[in-house]
C-alpha cells in the first residue's frame, strides 16, 4: 500500500508540474504568435536532449550510492584495480557530442529565421521604440503617430520593432509573442513579432534600470486591420501633438501614465540614435532607409 501511494503522489505531482504551462502566468509556453511558437520548440527540444544526460545520470548516482553503499554483507561486484572502459568512454563522449550538434544546428537555423519577417502573408509595420527612465515611447512612422507604455498593433501582420534607448541599456519584452531584444543608446536593433489573434499582450522591460524598473511595463493591444485603422485616425484626429520640448520632459527619471500623440518631430528616432554615438555604431542598414525584410538584424561587431 504504501509503495501505491508514492507512485501516487509522484503522477500527481508530475501531472500539476504539466498543467503550470497552461496558466497564463507563463506566457512563454503559451505563445500567441509564429516567433513565440518557434522559440517554445527550441526551449522544448534543448529540455528533451539535456533531460537525456540528465535523467540518467540522476538514476545512476541513486542506483550506485544504494548499490555499492557500506553495508555488511553487501555482495556487490568489487574491483579495485578496474581503471577503464572504451565503450563507457564511447558513451558518455558520444551522447553529449551528437546532442550538442543536433541542439547547435537547429538552434542556428531557428535564430536566423526569426531575425526575418514571421510572415509573409502581410505587408509589415514598422513601429521604432525607445525605452526612457522609466517609461516606454513608441513611435510609427507610417502613420505618424506615437504612444506612450502602450502599443496597438494589426493581428495577423508582421511588426517591425525598431529598437533604441535614450537612457541606460534596456530589454524589450513581450513573453507572449517572443523572446527579448535589448535597447542600447547609439544603436537601432531590429525585432520582428507577430500576434495571430486579437488580444492584449502584456510587455516589460528586462534589465534593470534604477528604482522606477518596476513601472516599466506596457501593453501591446492586437487588434483586427479595420479596427488599428480606425484607432490610428482616432489619435490623429483627438490626441495633441507630441513636440521637442514635450520630448524632452519625457526624458526625464519619472513614471507616467499612458498617453498619445497625433503626430511627432521629424527624424526624432534617428536623431535620438545620431545623439548618442548611433554615427559610430553599424547602424547603416537604417539609416540608409533600407528596410529590407528579408536582410538579418545587423549585430555589433
Amino acid at each position: 500500500m504504501k509503495k501505491w501511494w508514492r507512485k501516487g503522489l509522484f503522477v500527481g505531482a508530475l501531472g500539476l508540474l504539466f498543467l503550470t504551462g497552461c496558466s497564463e502566468k507563463y506566457p512563454i509556453l503559451d505563445p500567441a504568435g509564429p516567433v513565440g511558437r518557434k522559440e517554445l520548440n527550441m526551449l522544448i527540444l534543448s529540455t528533451v536532449l539535456t533531460a537525456i544526460v540528465i535523467i540518467p545520470v540522476i538514476a545512476l548516482l541513486v542506483f550506485i550510492v544504494y548499490r555499492y553503499r557500506d553495508t555488511p554483507n553487501n555482495k556487490a561486484t568489487y574491483k579495485p584495480d578496474w581503471h577503464e572502459s572504451k565503450w563507457l568512454e564511447v558513451v558518455w563522449w558520444g551522447i553529449p557530442i551528437i546532442i550538442i550538434a543536433i541542439l547547435g544546428t537547429y538552434t542556428v537555423k531557428e535564430t536566423f529565421a526569426i531575425s526575418k519577417p514571421p510572415s509573409h502573408s502581410n505587408d509589415p509595420i514598422t513601429i521604432q521604440v525607445t525605452s526612457l527612465d522609466w517609461k516606454w515611447l513608441f513611435t510609427y512612422p507610417d502613420q505618424n503617430i506615437a504612444t506612450v507604455n502602450y502599443v496597438e498593433i494589426p493581428a495577423g501582420r508582421p511588426v517591425q520593432f525598431v529598437l533604441t534607448a535614450d537612457a541606460p541599456i534596456n530589454s524589450f519584452w513581450v513573453p507572449s509573442l517572443g523572446g527579448q531584444e535589448y535597447t542600447m543608446p547609439g544603436m537601432a536593433l531590429r525585432l520582428w513579432l507577430q500576434a495571430d489573434e486579437t488580444g492584449t499582450y502584456v510587455g516589460k522591460g528586462a534589465n534593470f534600470t534604477g528604482k522606477g524598473f518596476a513601472h516599466m511595463s506596457f501593453n501591446v493591444i492586437s487588434k483586427s486591420e479595420s479596427d488599428f485603422n480606425n484607432w490610428v485616425k482616432d489619435v490623429k484626429k483627438s490626441s495633441p501633438a507630441l513636440t521637442n520640448e514635450g520630448y524632452a520632459d519625457l526624458t526625464k527619471q519619472n513614471v507616467v501614465s499612458k498617453n498619445e500623440f497625433s503626430s511627432y518631430p521629424k527624424d526624432l528616432f534617428m536623431n535620438v540614435v545620431m545623439k548618442n554615438g548611433g554615427k559610430y555604431m553599424p547602424n547603416m542598414w537604417y539609416m540608409d532607409g533600407n528596410m529590407d525584410q528579408e536582410k538579418p538584424m545587423q549585430s555589433m561587431k
